[in-house]
């Protein structure tokens, strides 16, 4: 019987031969995409736009759900076998009417990307009163992955790639308060937990969805410069964690550890696209390749035991189509 991933027994490199400075054109190079259909949520800005261009130039047809379109529709000008569709990751029923409209098609989707996330915000609440990011990061994740499931299924052979971060390092998923009501908001526990739901579904996904041939993953980009993650964040925020001076300079160490966008989004093509993923899933990836354990914060790499817990997982499955209200049966 095939292995999977509860408690991080798969977190073992599997020897890709990428690394940190891996960019998308390596890890895509060989690959041909013709014919394949993607999602790229978030795919008209930052390291979705980077996906997007990827996927296409292999040769993939890329649906990129926007917010705003007239932004998505300059940003992916030119870009070849493209399609824009309408959506907000806040609003569950614009997420279910691009479902909706992707599965009228007809169309198999071979690679869903949930890439689109938020960090560094203040407290906010969506029309269910669940806090943004969790709403945002994970709860639209699984709500999109719902609905397009009948599509993941036809394509016999999906992945969905759920982006997730180091951040998750930052909290474990609260199950008694997971929307702030009876704790103090802080926005980078608020992040870190929204991460955390996203490993502990992928894993959960994977577990239910590959007796249908569809396998799922987590990744962590790792820290980009150039995206527009941190627009929110206030200076005073990035002073405190050590990334500006007090002049609001980024700090030399600091911006030579960043990555280039090509350089962040290649684990995301590399998940969606390697033959070395063909009998493995459930994973949370890094650098190109499956990270390992690490319960320590202050280490740059690797993913924190309590976000691949499978009872956690269950628990958090179970929790979600409860906010949510769907019933995600695979």
């Amino acid at each position: 019987m095939e292995q999977n991933n509860d408690q991080g027994a798969l977190q073992q490199p599997a020897g890709s031969g990428f690394h940190a400075k891996s960019t998308t054109s390596d890890v895509i190079k060989g690959i041909d995409l013709s014919g394949k259909i993607a999602m790229v949520t978030g795919g008209n800005t930052g390291i979705g736009l980077e996906t997007t261009k990827t996927l296409a130039a292999a040769g993939a047809t890329v649906i990129v759900p926007a917010r705003d379109m007239e932004k998505a529709t300059k940003n992916l000008q030119g870009i070849p076998h493209v399609e824009i569709m309408p959506m907000d990751l806040m609003n569950p029923a614009s997420i279910d009417a691009c479902a909706d409209r992707f599965l009228a098609s007809g169309r198999p989707l071979h690679f869903l990307i949930n890439n689109a996330g938020i960090m560094w915000v203040p407290l906010r609440r969506d029309e269910r009163g669940i806090e943004s990011q969790l709403a945002t990061n994970y709860l639209a994740q699984f709500q999109l992955t719902a609905r397009l499931w009948p599509a993941l299924k036809n394509a016999n052979g999906a992945r969905v790639i759920n982006v997730s971060s180091h951040g998750h390092h930052f909290a474990p998923f609260d199950f008694d308060d997971p929307n702030f009501l009876h704790r103090e908001y802080e926005t980078l526990l608020g992040y870190g937990q929204s991460k955390t739901a996203v490993n502990l579904f992928s894993m959960e996904l994977d577990n239910r969805a590959r007796r249908s041939n569809v396998r799922a993953y987590s990744v962590h980009p790792g820290s980009i410069g150039g995206t527009e993650l941190g627009r929110e964040a206030p200076l005073e925020l990035f002073q405190k964690m050590g990334f500006l001076d007090a002049d609001g300079n980024m700090l030399p160490e600091v911006a030579a550890a960043l990555k280039t966008v090509p350089q962040g989004a290649a684990t995301t093509v590399w998940c969606a696209t390697s033959p070395l993923l063909n009998n493995i899933g459930g994973v949370y990836c890094e650098d190109a390749d499956i990270a390992p354990l690490s319960a320590d914060l202050s280490n740059p790499h690797g993913v924190n035991p309590y976000s691949l817990d499978e009872a956690s997982a269950k628990r958090l499955w179970d929790l979600t189509e409860e906010m949510t209200g769907i019933r995600f049966t695979l």
